[in-house]
């Protein structure tokens, strides 16, 4: 059965400033999210699921449907809303966005039934990359469980000029399985060098510390998992009133791997990895495609319109 890819693009761009998502960064208006469905055509993926709201979704399923595609790849959509909660809870008076990366995840239950990848709409994974995930999914025997991977980018690689960037930072073994994976919401280069900011202070990264893009790969076991602890991570945000909270990726990754419940595959990349987390990121995105293109890894017009 092919692989899935799940594209997490219900984020509103508040850092950027609009639908990032929809953004038109390459010679054609192709924006980010095209080159990876590219990526996954190409690696052997037979789906494409977006993560939506219904705020933009009309004017979302307009533009990037299967017929963009070429009907190269299936395309579904689920949305991803505040008030998406399991039965008995309501949203606390307050909170005003969705509940984080691992809750969009959630909402693509109903219509994955297969391994499947997760990536970001506004970050570029590079053709290698996506290739590792989809070969590794693809691998696995039918009916497995708990058999997960991870794409691995050198913090040095990910950094933006313009501000602060959020990363999963990661301990990996000597064979390669991750150990722990920690949420860092802000991350940056200080007088040369890296470090992430938390209330107490400042603290260093390595240049070669390993990072979660969230490029996950999965079994349709990890929709359960979520949907356990979803429960108990909402009653602790609720009593402690963190109106904030997020239920992340790595948050659960992290407890499945530490209690051994899953073990986790980082795989290496020689990708390069670029985004737009802010509109002044865009200029140097876009001459990085116009540089793949120059190097013959895109052609000119993605699909050929």
């Amino acid at each position: 059965m092919k692989p899935t890819l799940l594209v997490l693009a219900a984020g509103m761009g508040s850092r950027y400033g609009s639908l990032k998502q929809m953004d038109g960064i390459g010679p054609n208006k192709e924006a980010i999210i095209d080159y990876s469905i590219y990526d996954a055509i190409r690696a052997g993926f037979g789906k494409v699921v977006f993560v939506i709201r219904h705020s933009f979704g009309a004017e979302f399923q307009e533009v990037f449907n299967a017929e963009r595609f070429g009907g190269k790849i299936a395309v579904e959509y689920v949305f991803q809303e505040l008030d998406a909660l399991p039965e008995g809870y309501k949203v606390p008076e307050g909170r005003e966005k969705p509940w984080g990366t691992n809750h969009a995840l959630m909402m693509g239950a109903p219509v994955i039934h297969e391994p499947f990848a997760v990536i970001n709409a506004d970050d570029f994974y590079g053709q290698d990359a996506i290739a590792q995930m989809g070969r590794y999914l693809a691998a696995l025997p039918e009916g497995s469980k708990g058999e997960y991977a991870m794409v691995g980018y050198e913090v040095s690689k990910t950094l933006s000029e313009n501000g602060t960037v959020s990363r999963g930072v990661c301990t990996v073994s000597g064979d390669g399985y991750l150990q722990s994976i920690v949420e860092r919401t802000k991350i940056e280069r200080q007088n040369g060098q890296i470090v992430y900011i938390e209330e107490d202070g400042t603290h260093p990264l390595a240049e070669n510390t390993p990072v979660s893009m969230n490029l996950f790969g999965f079994t349709p076991d990890y929709f359960t998992y979520s949907a356990d602890f979803f429960r108990p991570f909402l009653d602790q945000a609720i009593a402690s009133g963190n109106l904030k909270a997020e239920f992340f990726i790595p948050l659960l990754v992290n407890k499945l791997v530490s209690e051994k419940t899953a073990k986790l595959k980082v795989l290496h990349t020689s990708s390069p990895w670029f985004g737009v987390t802010y509109k002044e990121d865009r200029p140097a995105t876009v001459q990085k495609v116009l540089d793949l293109i120059a190097a013959g890894v895109y052609p000119q017009s993605l699909w050929g319109k």
